[in-house]
């Protein structure tokens, strides 16, 4: 073996003495040049490709998991408006009469929604009306059973997978309203539309009896097997796919989840990097041949006087100076040589600048990045950044980095000159800091800049926006922290009582049974009014507090108000004296809304105001609107004044003074927010007869009178 490797290297050993020197360092260089521009050029584009593939692949599993987000929501959705339909004393009444025949058309009316295809009423086992589509409900009631609230559903065929909710009519616990949404296409377009891609829904029965296989069945297999999700590339479709298997309650497997995105996409986007790549690869080389060429014909004569030059500057000793002198022939090899030199010295430099760049692009491509100089001036800023900044580019080159991305003041001054990120990397290899921006006017964002070390004065940042995922953890920390604080009291006040009714059933007088019942009653109250606030405010802060504009009568909002909170009323013995006059118009709104924005005010006044005391209710008109105010005779509250009784989670600064236990601080923050959705004002003042008043002003309907 040695012997066939050592006659194979002597057929390569070629007679030098055939060609000239200059022909000979040529072809040298053509070598090596063509070797180093083609292997950086393949590991570049194969770095390239792989990262598209990462992009492509997250895009997708994002999509898809904000897609079974949606699914989620979409239960919860269910649910409420299947208890808002229970709750209903119409619909109560109808089935309590047994009149069935209009239970079908109502159930029509309430429950045809966009999402609600169909709904259906039972009692014990048996199905009292339906409305809809027809379903299979005696199965899916069998389903529900076994899920809850919530639960999914698929036939025995596969014809008909389901998402649903049902909720209980009223007290009667032998009656419950069951509502159902299609997993269809129609879910699949809204789920596609909100996550911007394709997105399908795949009968899990039906996928599972297909005897078709294909690379979206490894890709449902492989999502089936892990439990959660799985992602791939599928070539010969040219696109990113994401399975999502969406569990009952139960474990059963009723739909995949499946999201698209077209690799062209992706693809596109590295094809124009690439071509770039191999047009600078290309002219780099020729360039590189060219010079080759030139330098080998100019080396003609002896060089040995270069021997000590040339042997420092192949140590990689680029100070070395090449020396000149001699014949006329070693004298053009010595400039040659220096020239060669000074190539060297700018193009390591270049090399290096270049290498700190794309490590930065490649390891942030979705991020921002921007570069500066040793005075913290910007020389770099991609689009990304840009966006990010709310700035063009040509703009921020040159500036001062602190005057483009304007962090917040902390204690009087900027981070720039206590804390940069930039100066730590300098002494510390690199950083990384949370900033606070003011990138637009009154909206602060929060930025995580990671700074790498300089590179020839050069130094490379990456942005990352996180305003969104702060404000998420914020929110949930929040209200986590007031439920369970808020849910804990009254809770713990029902258990007391039902453990004294239970202990002194037999002993106890029947006015002490009705007291502790009645404070069961006050409790289970407070609970719901802490729920549906909590809701509402959650439907407030994603967007989906719907107006209606129609023309309301004040007197019938206030007169649905009093039903409502009538037994809080009559439950500390307060009386409601209203104050409305005959000739008042009609305001322009939502009544429901305008009538929960006078149950949260009155249910307010009946909380701090005194027992057996009166709680006013009235209106006036002037000017094309309409001002509706409640009072009570309470002590109020210090902040009346200045409107921070409207915030969100406020909650008095005396909570010991309060004649019940404290609630979210979200009702007062759900009547604002109301009203000023309808366009109003609402304020709070005490008068001077020492009552506190809440005054909300409202359009008047046009053509009201």
């Amino acid at each position: 073996m040695l012997e066939r490797i050592q006659e194979f290297v002597d057929r390569l050993q070629l007679d030098t003495s055939r060609a000239s020197l200059g022909v000979w360092i040529a072809a040298i260089n053509v070598t090596i040049v063509v070797l180093v521009v083609g292997g950086i050029s393949i590991s570049a584009i194969g770095s390239l490709r792989d990262l598209a593939n990462q992009q492509g692949e997250a895009r997708v599993q994002l999509a898809g998991a904000m897609a079974r987000e949606d699914v989620r929501r979409y239960a919860e959705d269910a649910l409420t408006q299947a208890k808002g339909v229970a709750d209903r004393q119409t619909f109560q009444r109808l089935l309590a009469d047994r009149q069935t025949t209009a239970v079908g058309p109502y159930l029509r009316r309430s429950c045809n929604t966009d999402a609600i295809v169909s709904c259906a009423v039972f009692e014990a086992d048996a199905l009292m009306a339906q409305a809809g589509v027809e379903l299979p409900w005696s199965e899916i009631v069998a389903a529900a059973a076994e899920q809850g609230e919530r639960f999914m559903f698929v036939d025995a065929t596969g014809r008909f997978a389901v998402l649903g909710a049902s909720a209980q009519v009223g007290g009667a616990t032998h009656r419950r309203l069951y509502v159902a949404r299609l997993f269809d296409e129609r879910m699949a377009a809204a789920l596609g539309e909100r996550v911007g891609i394709e997105i399908r829904l795949i009968n899990y029965r039906a996928f599972a009896e297909s005897k078709k296989a294909d690379a979206f069945t490894r890709l449902h297999s492989a999502g089936l097997s892990d439990g959660r999700s799985a992602v791939m590339r599928i070539d010969e479709r040219d696109l990113y796919a994401a399975s999502f298997p969406i569990f009952a309650a139960t474990g059963e497997a009723i739909e995949l989840l499946e999201a698209r995105l077209p690799s062209a996409e992706i693809d596109a986007s590295v094809g124009g990097l690439v071509k770039r790549l191999l047009l600078t690869a290309v002219i780099l080389a020729a360039l590189a041949v060219l010079a080759g060429v030139i330098l080998g014909w100019q080396v003609t004569g002896p060089v040995s006087t270069l021997t000590d030059a040339a042997e420092k500057l192949g140590q990689g000793d680029f100070s070395t100076f090449i020396p000149v002198g001699g014949t006329k022939e070693v004298g053009k090899l010595g400039r040659t040589m220096e020239d060669m030199r000074n190539n060297l010295i700018e193009l390591t430099g270049t090399l290096r600048r270049r290498e700190a760049e794309a490590q930065a692009v490649l390891s942030g491509i979705v991020e921002g990045v921007y570069a500066v100089d040793k005075s913290r001036k910007i020389r770099y800023l991609n689009p990304q950044a840009a966006h990010l900044l709310g700035v063009h580019p040509d703009e921020a080159i040159g500036r001062f980095c602190g005057d483009v991305l304007k962090p917040c003041l902390e204690n009087g001054q900027r981070p720039c000159e206590t804390r940069c990120p930039i100066i730590r990397a300098r002494a510390e290899g690199s950083a990384m800091a949370t900033e606070r921006l003011n990138v637009v006017e009154g909206v602060p964002r929060t930025i995580i800049i990671t700074s790498a070390a300089p590179v020839d004065e050069l130094q490379v940042q990456v942005i990352r926006d996180e305003t969104e995922l702060e404000g998420v953890r914020r929110a949930r920390d929040s209200v986590l922290a007031n439920i369970s604080h808020e849910f804990r009291t009254p809770l713990a006040a029902q258990l007391a009582s039902i453990e004294l009714l239970r202990a002194g059933f037999d002993t106890m007088s029947l006015d002490q049974q009705k007291e502790l019942v009645l404070s069961l009653e006050r409790g289970t109250l407070r609970l719901t009014r802490l729920i549906d606030n909590l809701l509402e405010s959650v439907r407030i802060e994603s967007g989906q507090l719907g107006i209606r504009h129609q023309s309301v009568s004040i007197a019938e909002i206030v007169e649905d108000a009093d039903e409502l909170v009538g037994a809080l009323l009559k439950q500390r013995h307060q009386h409601l004296m209203r104050d409305l006059p005959e000739d008042l118009p009609d305001i322009e709104g939502d009544g429901p809304r305008l009538t929960q924005v006078l149950v949260n005010l009155l249910g307010n006044a009946s909380k701090f105001a005194p027992e057996s005391s009166i709680i006013g209710v009235g209106a006036c008109h002037d000017d094309g609107s309409v001002t509706v105010w409640v009072e009570d005779a309470g002590p109020g509250v210090p902040e009346i004044e200045n409107g921070s009784i409207f915030d969100r989670f406020y909650r008095g600064t005396d909570q010991e003074q309060e004649p019940e236990p404290g609630g979210l601080g979200l009702g007062l923050w759900i009547v604002k927010s109301i009203v000023d959705r309808h366009g109003g004002k609402i304020t709070a003042r005490r008068t001077a007869d020492a009552k506190s008043r809440f005054e909300v002003r409202l359009p008047v309907a046009q053509g009201s009178v």
